[in-house]
């Protein structure tokens, strides 16, 4: 555990969540994920597409590590609302500000677990005409799955329990964390 997981661990607020990604390794991933991307999409028109909210963190620091020129845009869906089980009816919040036609898209999500949402935001894409589109998500819940889901990219697989951190969100809280720990009691008082 580093300094600032332990700042963290001294607030009450946080005592339900238990780390389950510490930062640095967090961070070591995401440095080998931007060498990926950087290495095959080489000489390619991209467009890192971020689905928002989730994954604005995420998608802030590999884009920092991707050593080619490119662009950024955000797309908001929302499938959960304030539960912590997907109401399987997806709905676009926000859409991209540019069009997408004849670029290469990576997606940049924070978690793929039933595939439904990546599935719809897919196939919504596809419609737009890119050149190509790839999937890049830190995290995904194998446990979950619902519909077979193309996640090119993967930082790590996780159990089938509620995260948080990073990024993600119960509530709207527990985004600043700066590692994904497992919150323990999602409908408890903290």
């Amino acid at each position: 555990m580093n300094d600032t997981e332990k700042l963290y661990m001294k607030r009450d607020w946080y005592e339900n969540v238990e780390v389950l990604l510490s930062v640095d390794k967090i961070q070591d991933r995401i440095k080998e994920l931007a060498a990926e991307i950087t290495r095959d999409f080489q000489g390619r028109d991209l467009v890192l597409v971020g689905v928002l909210k989730g994954s604005f963190l995420f998608m802030a620091d590999l884009c920092r590590q991707i050593d080619l020129p490119l662009s950024c845009d955000f797309l908001g869906l929302s499938s959960y609302g304030d539960h912590t089980e997907t109401s399987g009816v997806i709905r676009i919040t926000s859409d991209l500000k540019r069009p997408i036609e004849g670029k290469s898209v990576l997606v940049v999500e924070d978690i793929v677990d039933t595939g439904l949402t990546m599935q719809y935001l897919l196939d919504n894409l596809r419609t737009r005409h890119p050149a190509d589109i790839k999937v890049c998500s830190l995290l995904e819940k194998p446990a979950r799955r619902r519909v077979e889901t193309q996640i090119d990219y993967l930082g790590f697989s996780v159990p089938d329990v509620f995260v948080v951190g990073y990024g993600l969100d119960y509530k709207g809280r527990f985004r600043n964390l700066g590692y994904i720990g497992h919150l323990k009691n999602p409908d408890g008082d903290k």
